[in-house]
């Protein structure tokens, strides 16, 4: 009998691909997302789907009681850096809080194993030209201190309660599933890629660039950007070996190498065939210089190989599904 997968945020950009992955591989999946951030539309025909907030506390323990879940990936979260640095109680609640409600869930139910989708901004200002996963963690914004805060809460769970768990600490997801069926849609959207393409299908005057005083070899900042299909199959290896073993561990996810903001915009102008509006801004508050993975650790641990580490070949998946759907998932 297949093994059943509680995917809370399941309707998200990285939970709707990997939900589509886990279905491919055989697993049985329930998608649990409040819509806040999420898309029915990206959710599978036949994968049963409940819209509930994980701050529904009472609801959510029921829930989960009256379900067999063999395991838990847990997507559900506020990911925007820049947001957090002005709402901070609002990331508080719903990353940490709301993460806590979960895993109480899950305790009462008896249920041990989950996959936790972190983020290299637990890391802040790199020490070091590659991160490995001992690199100082000291985030420079409160989402990567929440997150951090819900690694540490995940520790306790497994110490006082028997909890089994991976951390995955991505650094930039892009692209989008081949099929073109699925894609990037966040509102407002923040991510570098598909404001880009946002900018070229003339939905908005153009790109900012914020800050091109950097010490990086343009000026503007560096990130390591990994394929959301490949970030998929890292979750799957994951759950895998905890299923194998019971053996937790925290892994980097990225392609190793990083590419300025203005080399993204120029893989970019090459996919779509013209120049895109750009304008340069200030500098962000909280956005390092550089940010690129050292993944050997998962790729010797676990055999995950990213199968798209060209730039351009990701920005393709994505122009595919953001030229297709010019105003996401509403059309």
């Amino acid at each position: 009998m297949s093994k059943h997968i509680l995917v809370t945020g399941g309707a998200g950009y990285i939970g709707s691909h990997t939900v589509r992955l886990l279905i491919k591989e055989g697993y049985k999946v329930t998608v649990l997302d409040n819509l806040v951030n999420g898309h029915k539309e990206s959710v599978p025909d036949g994968v049963e789907f409940v819209e509930l907030d994980l701050g529904e506390r009472e609801v959510l323990t029921k829930f989960i009681e009256h379900n067999n879940f063999d395991a838990v990936i847990h997507f559900a979260a506020f990911i925007e850096a820049g947001l957090s640095m002005k709402e901070p109680e609002k990331f508080f609640e719903n990353n940490c809080v709301n993460g806590t409600n979960l895993l109480n869930a899950m305790v009462a139910s008896n249920l041990k194993t989950i996959i936790f989708s972190s983020t290299a901004a637990v890391y802040g200002d790199p020490v070091s030209a590659s991160i490995k996963e001992d690199h100082p963690l000291n985030p420079v914004n409160h989402y990567g201190r929440t997150k951090l805060i819900f690694e540490n809460i995940l520790s306790m769970y497994a110490e006082t309660h028997g909890l089994k768990y991976t951390s995955l600490r991505y650094f930039n997801a892009a692209g989008a599933d081949p099929s073109g069926e699925i894609g990037e849609d966040h509102d407002p959207e923040t991510h570098l890629i598909p404001l880009i393409f946002r900018t070229a299908l003339g939905k908005r005057k153009s790109i900012s660039i914020f800050g091109t005083d950097y010490d990086t070899k343009d000026g503007t900042c560096v990130r390591d950007y990994i394929h959301v299909n490949d970030l998929a199959q890292a979750h799957i290896l994951a759950l895998e070996k905890l299923f194998e073993t019971g053996e937790g561990d925290i892994y980097n996810l990225g392609n190793g190498h990083g590419f300025t903001v203005k080399e993204v915009i120029e893989a970019a102008e090459e996919v779509v065939g013209h120049l895109i509006p750009k304008e340069e801004d200030s500098r962000r508050k909280g956005d390092p210089a550089v940010l690129i993975a050292d993944s050997e650790k998962i790729k010797s641990k676990l055999g995950w190989q990213p199968k798209y580490t060209s730039i351009k070949d990701i920005i393709e998946t994505a122009w595919k599904w953001h030229k297709d759907n010019p105003g996401g998932y509403e059309g």
